[in-house]
C-alpha cells in the first residue's frame, strides 16, 4: 500500500504576483478609452464583489464610464455583489446601439 502525505495545495487560479489578480478585458469603445484590449489587475485583500471592482477600475482610469456597462465573471453575466475572486477573468461589455 502506498502512503500519501499532504502536500500543501494551491488554487489553480493564482498568479505569480501573490494569487490577487483577475484579468480585465475591455470591449469596443472602452477597449478605446482604455488604450488597450485587456490588463492583469490586482484585487485589494479581502472579499472584493463586482462594484467594487468598477469602482477601481473608475479610479485607474478616469476616463471610463462604467454606470451602464454589463459586467460578465468568466464568460458569464454577474450582478454588482457578485464575489470577484482571483483568477477570474472579467470582461466588461458596453451597452451597443443598434437600429
Amino acid at each position: 500500500m502506498t502512503s500519501t502525505t499532504d502536500a500543501p495545495t494551491t488554487d489553480p487560479r493564482d498568479t505569480a504576483s501573490g494569487g490577487r489578480e483577475v484579468q480585465v478585458l475591455y470591449f469596443a469603445a472602452l477597449r478605446e478609452q482604455v488604450g488597450r484590449a485587456e490588463e492583469q489587475l490586482t484585487l485589494p485583500a479581502g472579499e472584493v464583489r463586482v462594484a467594487e471592482l468598477v469602482r477601481l477600475l473608475e479610479a485607474k482610469h478616469p476616463q471610463l464610464r462604467l454606470d451602464a456597462v454589463r459586467v460578465a465573471l468568466n464568460e458569464e453575466f454577474a450582478d454588482a455583489s457578485a464575489p470577484v475572486a482571483p483568477g477570474d477573468v472579467v470582461a466588461l461589455i458596453p451597452p451597443v446601439s443598434g437600429g
